[in-house]
């Protein structure tokens, strides 16, 4: 299904005097408005092929209809996304999900959406019909080395796929671990998983990247092989300067300082990037910016602070994408929700005043920085967000269009009930 610009633009029309209005105002409050506009317009967020369908829980999936039934539909959808908020132009593939039948076919798809290809995502964390051998006991960590090697052509595959299609990244995330104690030994474990991202990494073109997730716990509970930060941190300097950790946000116990992780791993170059979600509990893949908005706030105040300090490209140099599970929300609205969350928190980080901030802390200032940015973060920047999606010919308000326009009718009218979009 495609947008077009008329028809964005006539429903901005409606919204176009009140929006005009809140913009003034704010902008006659904040100096550095124009400049936070310029950054938003370039700043642009990837959308993960497997998120664009119902997300299911352990007990369920409840599809709501109209899912894309293939690459190329879920191509359209984020590039329906991109049309409205001017913040979704590129898209991530998990192989073998997405795997494409015609790279130049697909190429052209997406360059006529404005889409690019973000990094390219491995899956060794569960069983594909036909695979020879299983991963029930874990993959580059097996104790049997045809399993492992099964892992690693599979990373190298995936490799193959990324530069047919322009990716520069490949995002390894693995479920390797142990349940109970005493059914891993543990520095094995580490040597096979090491082994086998060496020969991965090895592969690398001159221009890629390798992004290294870790997760805390689940699906092993015991252990995690690449179970936090540090052995993240760790696998990436023994690799070498294409390799990076990549920071999950649902990735962490409980009440984990985020925020400091992003700084050291800034501080270290050793940042890849993001997957943004949001979590009350656990891995909870809920809407970024649901639950813990001002926490949002702090990662991104020191993202800004950090890329900063290193001369980094705000928009290019690291790696932004959503990964989040849509159980009971229209996916695409949950997917607007979340780029509109990760846009303010960017920025209030733009908008906060750092001379005072950087001050405060040198004078141990406590209420005096704490007072900076809470005030920051209670200052509405929505409508300069909004202006941003304005002049790059986006939408005002993507979910009031979105809703107005009744485009998950269209689509069910278009591509049925029964289509279940592959993924999780």
């Amino acid at each position: 299904m495609k947008i077009s610009i008329d028809s964005i633009q006539q429903h901005n029309e409606k919204l176009l005097s009140v929006h005009q209005r809140k913009f003034d105002f704010i902008k006659a409050e904040v100096t550095k408005a124009e400049s936070i506009i310029q950054k938003l317009m370039e700043f642009n967020v990837a959308i993960p092929s497997w998120a664009l369908g119902t997300g299911a829980t352990r007990f369920g999936r409840f599809s709501r209809g109209g899912e894309p039934g293939n690459l190329e539909e879920k191509l359209d959808d984020v590039g329906l996304l991109h049309a409205l908020n001017k913040s979704s132009g590129a898209i991530s593939l998990h192989i073998p999900w997405d795997i494409p039948k015609d790279y130049n076919a697909i190429k052209q798809q997406a360059g006529s959406l404005g889409l690019r290809f973000d990094a390219v995502n491995s899956n060794t964390f569960q069983d594909q019909p036909g695979q020879k051998l299983s991963y029930k006991f874990g993959s580059l960590q097996n104790v049997d080395k045809n399993i492992r090697r099964q892992a690693i052509d599979h990373n190298l595959e995936v490799i193959k796929h990324g530069i047919e299609l322009g990716s520069k990244a490949l995002t390894v995330w693995l479920s390797d671990g142990s349940s109970f104690p005493g059914q891993l030994n543990f520095r094995n474990a580490f040597q096979h998983t090491l082994e086998g991202l060496n020969e991965i990494y090895a592969s690398l073109p001159d221009d890629w990247k390798l992004f290294l997730e870790y997760k805390a716990f689940e699906p092993n509970f015991y252990s995690m092989t690449v179970g936090d930060w540090g052995q993240s941190l760790l696998y990436a300097n023994k690799l070498g300067p294409k390799a990076y950790t990549l920071v999950d946000l649902g990735h962490h116990l409980p009440n984990a300082n985020i925020e400091q992780i992003v700084a050291l791993l800034l501080m270290e170059g050793k940042l890849a990037g993001f997957h943004f979600n949001d979590s009350k509990y656990g891995d909870d893949d809920l809407t970024v910016g649901s639950i813990k908005p001002y926490q949002l706030f702090l990662i991104f105040n020191e993202l800004v602070d950090g890329m900063d300090t290193r001369g980094l490209n705000h928009a290019n140099d690291l790696g932004w994408m959503i990964d989040a599970s849509h159980n009971v929300k229209d996916p695409l609205e949950d997917l607007l929700q979340s780029v509109e969350s990760i846009m303010l928190a960017y920025a209030h980080a733009l908008l906060l005043d750092r001379t005072k901030l950087n001050a405060a802390q040198a004078s141990n200032d406590v209420v005096g920085a704490q007072e900076i940015l809470q005030n920051t973060f209670r200052t509405d920047v929505r409508s300069i967000v909004a202006e941003a999606r304005l002049r790059s010919g986006g939408a005002l308000d993507p979910i009031s269009y979105y809703r107005d326009m009744d485009i998950r009718k269209a689509l069910i009218i278009e591509r049925g009930t029964k289509n279940i979009a592959t993924g999780l």
